[in-house]
């Protein structure tokens, strides 16, 4: 536990964490220490409500917590969308109840933006181990056909139980699975972008998500299997995560270019067999596209880098203004989102002569320090189909055709540095996408 109490010292929103079989009771504990003489409101939907949410009800009951009626969300559609927000923020706007959200990503991110907009904290009771956004600050919500993150704080306190978790349907610890092995690269992207100084690492940050990642992702078909033991590595590895974004207000710690890619997806409104597809389930299929890329990085003599070709060859602003507008013109949101970041890293030739020069002088000893970080590329593959997590891209309903265009946005897509930056910036883009996605390749389109 000393490093659950070791990240509330630096956490900006979240005073308490109850992980552990048998920790629902403390609900009742929780809420009276953190919101004394307040009334409660259950917040659930139909399903978490029967696995969590009527326990939750009558421990806060059987402790003396004056309630309201619970807030139990029955649209078969329920969403992390603006109606729901909506929705939620006419039940509270009625009332000086405190919410305690039963459930996982779609609750707690209702529950926190509506929170928010009503000018009261929450607290959550966490059902699955879905997702790192329990305890991260932001809500992802759709607004107007769009993905969006809404600044809103993290839960004052959470409980979470991993026997709950463990019962849950497959998919949704497959899905937080899939988002915990994304930290793997987001951390060499992290490296990455530090040794160019694009963006400094911050050590308590990064090593809240990286100490003991490794253990936590080392059984996938026991996390499958529901082994409580490995949901609750599971769940804490994703809670750590949410704690380290917390700390430094900043989703780095946890995100890199696989996010990018269900970023995205979701600007894409990607949906497969007429539904939705997981963030996490997004986010699996991105680290696999973000490890091939780091597998031909390490093949790379980056010591021997001729960063004056790489300089003469730069586009310019003007130049790559063009070519976003070119690969986004079906969309004009998504060209004015594009512009927008990545104008925020782009760098005139001057700019860039430095970046690739100190990518060059740190190489050798950044090059063993990726090759630590990084799992293999067909390991991860073989982890994510053993956790029941598309291991393919026509699993969540993207062509190879389709994801190699992908690729091809990626640098246009956040501001955030990574390791697509890195061969955008070299030169190398055009070759690795050949090698991937051409004869024999990883991804051959036939």
């Amino acid at each position: 536990m000393d490093k659950i109490e070791s990240a509330l010292r630096r956490t900006t929103d979240t005073r308490a964490l109850a992980l552990g079989v048998g920790t629902l009771p403390r609900t009742a504990d929780l809420f009276k220490e953190f919101f004394p003489g307040c009334r409660a409101l259950v917040v659930a939907d139909t399903n978490t409500w029967r696995v969590a949410g009527a326990e939750v009800h009558r421990i806060l009951d059987a402790a003396g917590i004056a309630q309201d009626e619970p807030c139990i969300f029955t649209d078969p559609d329920l969403y992390a969308e603006w109606r729901f927000v909506e929705r939620l923020d006419a039940v509270l706007a009625a009332t000086d109840a405190v919410p305690v959200a039963v459930g996982s990503g779609v609750i707690n991110d209702l529950t926190k933006l509506s929170s928010h907009h009503n000018g009261r904290r929450y607290l959550i009771v966490g059902t699955a181990a879905s997702m790192d956004g329990y305890t991260s600050y932001g809500a992802s919500i759709t607004k107007d056909g769009n993905k969006q993150t809404f600044d809103c704080p993290a839960p004052l306190a959470m409980v979470f139980d991993p026997s709950i978790a463990a019962a849950a349907p497959a998919e949704l610890s497959a899905s937080g699975y899939a988002d915990l092995i994304a930290k793997i690269p987001a951390g060499a992207d992290w490296m990455l972008a530090d040794v160019v100084g694009a963006e400094t690492l911050d050590d308590f940050a990064f090593r809240l998500v990286q100490d003991g990642l490794q253990e936590a992702l080392s059984d996938p078909a026991g996390v499958h299997a529901g082994r409580v033991d490995k949901v609750e590595q599971l769940a804490e590895g994703l809670i750590m995560s949410g704690f380290a974004m917390q700390a430094i207000q900043s989703s780095r710690p946890a995100s890199g270019t696989e996010h990018q890619f269900s970023h995205l997806w979701d600007m894409e409104h990607l949906r497969y067999r007429g539904a939705s597809v997981s963030h996490g389930f997004k986010v699996g299929i991105g680290t696999l596209a973000s490890t091939a890329f780091y597998e031909m990085l390490l093949e790379t003599p980056v010591g021997e880098l001729d960063v004056e070709r790489c300089v003469a060859e730069w586009p310019s602003w003007e130049q790559t203004e063009g070519e976003i507008r070119r690969l986004f013109d079906h969309d004009p949101e998504l060209v004015t989102r594009c512009l927008k970041e990545t104008r925020d890293k782009y760098v005139g030739r001057d700019g860039l002569r430095d970046q690739l020069t100190r990518l060059r002088e740190a190489w050798p000893e950044l090059r063993e320090r990726i090759r630590r970080q990084i799992i293999p590329l067909q390991e991860v593959h073989r982890r994510l189909e053993l956790v029941g997590a598309p291991c393919e891209p026509e699993q969540i309903g993207v062509s190879r055709a389709g994801f190699r265009e992908a690729f091809e946005r990626i640098p246009y897509m956040r501001s955030r540095y990574s390791v697509v930056d890195t061969a955008f910036r070299c030169g190398w883009m055009k070759g690795w996408l050949d090698r991937l996605f051409g004869e024999g390749g990883i991804w051959e389109i036939r």
